[in-house]
C-alpha cells in the first residue's frame, strides 16, 4: 500500500454523515442525553477533522475488552479505555477508563486474561451509563483502534441496543498506517507489532493500557509520515 492508497482511504473516511444519525433515539431517554446526542450529531455533520496536516490530526485511540468476539451472538463489553492524541503527541492526562457490568456470566478464561474479577464487574456501572460517558469523552473525534473492526462492531451493537442511536464515528485501523510503510506485513497482534517498533509492552489485555499501546503505535507511524498533508484528501465533498 502506498500514498495513493492513503489518499483513497481518507477520501472515503471524510464522507458526509447522514442527517438521521440519531433518528432512532428513544423518546424515553434522559433530556440531557438527548440534547448531548443531538449536539454531537450536529458537530459530526459540520466538522471535517481530516482537513488538516496528518501530524496535527486529533484522534482518540481506544480499546475494548469483551467477553468474546461476536456481539450479535450475545458477547458483551466489559471495559473501555481510551487516550487522546494530536498528531504524534499522546495526551497522557486525557484518558478514559471504565469497567462495565455485562449482566451476564463472564468466561473464566476472559477473567484470567484481563485480570478482571467477577466482583469488580458486579459493582461496575451499566453499559448505557459507560457508553454515554465515553461518547461525552470522545465528542466528534476521529477514532483509532488496533484491529478496529472488533471495536467498531461492539460499539455499533451496543450504542444501538442501549442508547437507541447509530454509532457513526469515523474509525481508523492502526494497520492502515502500518501497511503504508510495511506493505508486506499482515495483520499482527498489538504486542508483536509494538515490539518490532521498539515500543515497550506491558499490562496487555487491559483496555486503557492497550489503548495507550495502540496510541504509541499510531504516534510512531505518524512521525514516519511527517509531511503528508490532508487538505487535498477531502476534496470533492
Amino acid at each position: 500500500m502506498g500514498m495513493n492508497d492513503m489518499i483513497r482511504f481518507f477520501q472515503q473516511m471524510t464522507g458526509k454523515l447522514g442527517s438521521n444519525i440519531y433518528a432512532g433515539m428513544s423518546t424515553h431517554s434522559n433530556p440531557q442525553q438527548i440534547s448531548f446526542l443531538r449536539q454531537l450529531q450536529k458537530e459530526m455533520k459540520e466538522e471535517n477533522s481530516l482537513d488538516c496536516p496528518l501530524e496535527e490530526l486529533p484522534v482518540t485511540v481506544f480499546d475494548l475488552e469483551t467477553t468474546g468476539f461476536y456481539p450479535e451472538k450475545g458477547d458483551r463489553i466489559i471495559s473501555i479505555g481510551a487516550v487522546k492524541v494530536i498528531g504524534s503527541t499522546i495526551l497522557d492526562r486525557e484518558v478514559f477508563y471504565s469497567l462495565i457490568n455485562p449482566e451476564i456470566s463472564v468466561p473464566t478464561d476472559v477473567l484470567e486474561l484481563t485480570s478482571i474479577t467477577e466482583e469488580e464487574l458486579l459493582t461496575a456501572p451499566m453499559t448505557s451509563q459507560v457508553l454515554m460517558d465515553f461518547l461525552n469523552f470522545i465528542g466528534s473525534s476521529v477514532l483509532v483502534a488496533h484491529h478496529a473492526k472488533h471495536e467498531q462492531a461492539f460499539m455499533k451493537k451496543f450504542t444501538s441496543s442501549h442508547l437507541r442511536v447509530n454509532f457513526s464515528h469515523r474509525v481508523i485501523d492502526t494497520s492502515f498506517l502500518i501497511r503504508i510503510f510495511q506493505p508486506v506485513v499482515n495483520s499482527l497482534p498489538l504486542e508483536q507489532i509494538c515490539l518490532e517498533c521498539g515500543i515497550e509492552v506491558k499490562s496487555r489485555h487491559h483496555a486503557l493500557e492497550d489503548a495507550k499501546l495502540a496510541a504509541k503505535l499510531w504516534a510512531f507511524y505518524i512521525k514516519k509520515s511527517a509531511g503528508a498533508r490532508l487538505p487535498e484528501l477531502a476534496g470533492g465533498l
